[in-house]
């Protein structure tokens, strides 16, 4: 027997779907179900790496984590990872198939429909219950005769459909009304209940639209959820930067340390930096303009899924400019992946995989040449600090955790390769022993291609730590820093990699509190099979 499949749709991207179906995930699980997500098709710039190898899309991995299983390609069959031109490359179960434009994707999307009920048929087989998630909204009505993520996945698992909409947004009764009035009735059928997501303020003020989306729809409302702020949890595309909040802002703008990240256009990976963002006492900003960076502590230059062309766009903004001038005038500079490609001399594309550029000059802050090669380098490695100066120099020898994935090919002189700021030591459970990335001899320059960096607690607080050693010695003025004391750098080998705080707990009690979860569960036909677990 298939394993029943309960269905979050929205309204709208950027409701909250993929957030709500991690909460739900660990929700099952707590009532001794083994949950695994599943969305059929992601567009995003924001991946992680499987055991095998395999390329899927973060919100993905993170619904997985909640489900306490390895993400694996069955999860997210179809990422779409959005470059410039209005194409995209198309993973398929975790490995390039291929670039299409937009608009020959759109003609072709039904041929990788068998791959979708294939890979979804196999969860429904190993798991108890399989939460999947759609995209956008299920009534965009210009694409659903194509439509591979939404009610053709609902129709073909029977699927039962919890539809959300976004008060926050405004508009919520036009949002959750419009959508099913939209569906044909075999599909708003499936549709078993609403959520209202990101409520502000007493809840017991909303009774009066509860009940007024009740007898309009003649669905229950399964819950309203709070807005809240910093889940802690991977965001699925770079469209949530600008509506993302952060905790204690206003605290925020006292922080002893600024680090900006530089918010390129088709930036990739940006989930590196939620780790960074929490730190008590840090003020981390996106930023797109040269002036953004006066009195930064450190830059960050994030990976691109087009290298060649945010490289052209930091040039046009002179913002290019602006991070030589910053390094000469003593700021660390910090390229991750395709932001450690931009640093160096030169970036190859001969074969124009990324972009109808063949090439074009870096930064040349470091001494490096990338060449782009048609093999994507997808893998999770384990890594030693090497570092004898910069921002881990006091972590030397310790062992970190973190992912590739990335299609550049970048080259050092020997003897650079010899002083690389790490080693890694482990890809895909093989034991190697290769070189990663290029520190400068003045520790101020530094680049790896490893995602994940900031998700090792022995780099956050020995970056942080460094970045305080130096505004100290400049005088510490603006930040009324105190020197650290050598305990806490000794402190630092032996932190945890993770907070005793798990944000999916989190976010689930919140789930708990503010869903009907016994109607919930009966509604979507899950009652028997929670039974059957406890």
């Amino acid at each position: 027997m298939s394993a029943p499949v309960v269905m979050v749709q929205g309204t709208a991207s950027s409701v909250g779907k993929s957030v709500i179906v991690a909460g739900l995930c660990r929700l099952l699980r707590r009532r001794g179900l083994r949950v695994a997500p599943f969305k059929a098709q992601n567009m995003s710039l924001n991946a992680a790496v499987t055991l095998d190898g395999g390329e899927i899309a973060r919100s993905t991995a993170v619904q997985a984590a909640a489900c306490g299983v390895e993400p694996t390609v069955d999860m997210n069959p179809i990422l779409l990872k959005p470059e410039a031109d209005s194409r995209s490359q198309v993973i398929v179960r975790g490995k390039v198939w291929g670039t299409l434009r937009a608009r020959d994707y759109f003609q072709r999307k039904l041929d990788f429909w068998p791959i979708v009920t294939e890979a979804l048929g196999r969860l429904r087989a190993a798991y108890d219950v399989v939460v999947a998630e759609g995209a956008g909204s299920p009534a965009e009505m210009n694409l659903r005769d194509r439509d591979i993520v939404n009610m053709r996945v609902a129709r073909h698992a029977e699927a039962a459909v919890i539809l959300v909409g976004d008060i926050d947004r405004g508009g919520v009764f036009a949002q959750l009304i419009g959508t099913l009035d939209l569906l044909p009735s075999e599909e708003r059928r499936l549709v078993r209940g609403l959520i209202v997501n990101r409520f502000r303020g007493d809840r017991t003020l909303f009774a009066d639209g509860v009940r007024f989306l009740e007898e309009r729809t003649s669905l229950p409302v399964l819950g309203v959820i709070p807005a809240v702020r910093d889940l802690a949890l991977a965001e699925e595309d770079a469209a949530t930067l600008d509506r993302r909040e952060l905790p204690h802002p206003a605290g925020k703008s006292q922080a002893l340390i600024r680090i900006v990240v530089i918010h390129l256009p088709r930036i990739a990976n940006f989930d590196d930096f939620g780790p960074l963002e929490r730190l008590e006492g840090v003020r981390l900003d996106y930023v797109d303009r040269p002036s953004q960076l006066a009195e930064a502590d450190l830059v960050i230059l994030p990976g691109s899924k087009s290298t060649i062309a945010d490289l052209l766009f930091l040039q046009e903004r002179g913002l290019a400019a602006a991070i030589v001038d910053a390094y000469q005038r003593g700021v660390p500079i910090m390229g991750i992946c395709g932001g450690y490609q931009m640093l160096g001399s030169f970036i190859d594309d001969p074969e124009r995989i990324e972009s109808p550029t063949g090439g074009a000059p870096g930064l040349g802050l470091l001494p490096h040449r990338t060449v782009f090669v048609p093999e994507k380098q997808t893998s999770r490695v384990r890594a030693r600090v090497a570092s004898t100066s910069g921002p881990f120099a006091a972590i030397r020898g310790i062992e970190i955790e973190g992912y590739e994935i990335h299609a550049g090919r970048s080259t050092v002189a020997e003897a650079m390769g010899r002083s690389a700021p790490l080693r890694i030591i482990g890809r895909q459970g093989s034991v190697v022993d290769e070189p990663e990335g290029v520190l400068s001899e003045d520790g101020l320059l530094f680049g790896t291609y490893l995602h994940g960096l900031f998700d090792n607690a022995a780099i956050r607080q020995s970056l942080v730590f460094w970045l305080q050693e130096r505004i100290s010695r400049a005088g510490g003025m603006r930040h009324g820093l105190r020197e650290p004391h050598p305990s806490h750098l000794t402190a630092i080998v032996s932190a945890p990699n993770m907070s005793t705080s798990d944000p999916y707990d989190r976010w689930t009690d919140t789930l708990e509190m503010a869903l009907d979860v016994p109607l919930l569960l009966d509604r979507c036909g899950l009652t028997c099979f929670v039974k059957e677990a406890t």
